[in-house]
């Protein structure tokens, strides 16, 4: 087969000689293995590896995590193979594959051959957590990431977490280049490629937990922490601007009103006056940080037309809909918070895929 079979190890068992050897049985020629700092015992199960044909092992004398072990084996593949060689037995990509036994040879043939058809896709491979055999902790966990990187990032990915990744020689170069040591960076990978347009394919492949999955690496309060800073990151930003907006807004309105009330001017007229100054400053402020800071875009004034008139539609949409829940009977203070609300969600979406888009 014409792709480089990548394996991050860390303290494997010795059934991971047996599942290469099924791999090379059923074709492929280039497996490359990452030992993530295992232990010394674990030795000889790399050595007896490395004796077999097309095998090479590449050695961390300290765990680094699983995002080091991926991108120090991309860096190997475009330090060995030229991605534009004629060679028609060099690899024309990268197939990362899990050590745990989770990935059967079947569903690598299943990636390779959608590779095959799809040169320059990030191809998949998606389990299905719905199955009986899954374990509660793993299929709340993954459904959980799914609907927040649909909700904050976008895209419509069914297996956020699958080690089985088909990645294109053309994509690796800039893959490589991604932050991250451990398992946050499998999902930066899917977030720049969601971001940067790179067509995603998903096959579905066998849902393997081997002893209801006691054989992880993966620390559920640790590593989700770093999952969810990488998928929230930019809401966490838009949540911080959209709050000093506020306060800036409130600052300055308590201001002008003690400014103004030190005049003859009526009180009624010293509000208007105090809210519209006050909201035309945040309004400006939260633009700023928003196109600066939290979606650091770079596109022209056509972004300013744009956010406001997302102001002034929000705007509407908020008091239209709370004005006909209010008809229902419906305590309209409480339907303000929950429209609100989803108009905050809604707005940052806007904002991120459309007003302020890379």
């Amino acid at each position: 087969m014409s792709y480089l079979i990548v394996i991050p190890a860390y303290n494997p068992k010795s059934d991971l000689i047996e599942y290469v050897d099924t791999l090379i049985a059923n074709g492929y020629r280039h497996i490359l293995l990452v030992d993530d700092g295992s232990r010394d015992e674990c030795r000889g199960i790399f050595d007896t590896i490395t004796s077999k044909p097309g095998c090479t092992v590449l050695r961390h004398e300290i765990n680094l995590g699983k995002g080091r072990a991926l991108k120090d084996a991309m860096r190997y593949y475009l330090d060995t193979y030229t991605v534009n060689s004629r060679n028609i037995e060099s690899p024309r990509g990268i197939i990362t594959v899990d050590s745990d036994g989770q990935h059967t040879a079947q569903d690598v043939f299943k990636v390779a051959s959608a590779m095959d058809e799809d040169p320059d896709t990030l191809v998949l491979g998606a389990r299905d957590f719905d199955s009986d055999n899954v374990p509660s902790k793993s299929k709340f966990g993954n459904k959980c990431t799914i609907v927040a990187l649909k909700l904050f990032i976008g895209g419509s990915i069914s297996d956020t977490q699958t080690g089985l990744r088909g990645i294109p020689a053309e994509h690796i170069e800039r893959f490589q280049g991604l932050p991250g040591d451990r398992f946050e960076y499998e999902t930066r990978m899917l977030i720049d490629a969601i971001r940067s347009g790179v067509k995603i394919r998903e096959v579905p492949i066998r849902t393997v937990y081997i002893d209801n999955n006691s054989e992880t690496h993966f620390h559920p309060v640790i590593d989700s922490i770093k999952i969810y800073s990488v998928i929230l990151g930019t809401f966490f930003r838009y949540m911080l601007s959209s709050l000093s907006s506020f306060l800036v807004d409130y600052g300055i309105f308590c201001a002008l009103i003690y400014v103004l009330g030190q005049s003859d001017m009526n009180k009624g007229r010293s509000v208007w006056i105090a809210t519209i100054i006050s909201r035309i400053c945040s309004s400006l402020f939260n633009y700023t940080v928003n196109k600066k800071i939290v979606f650091k875009s770079s596109r022209g004034m056509t972004t300013f037309v744009m956010y406001y008139v997302l102001c002034i539609a929000v705007m509407a949409a908020s008091a239209a809909l709370v004005s006909l829940i209010g008809t229902t009977g419906f305590p309209v203070q409480i339907a303000k918070i929950i429209v609100d609300t989803l108009l905050f969600i809604v707005s940052y979406r806007v904002q991120k895929q459309l007003i302020f888009k890379s």
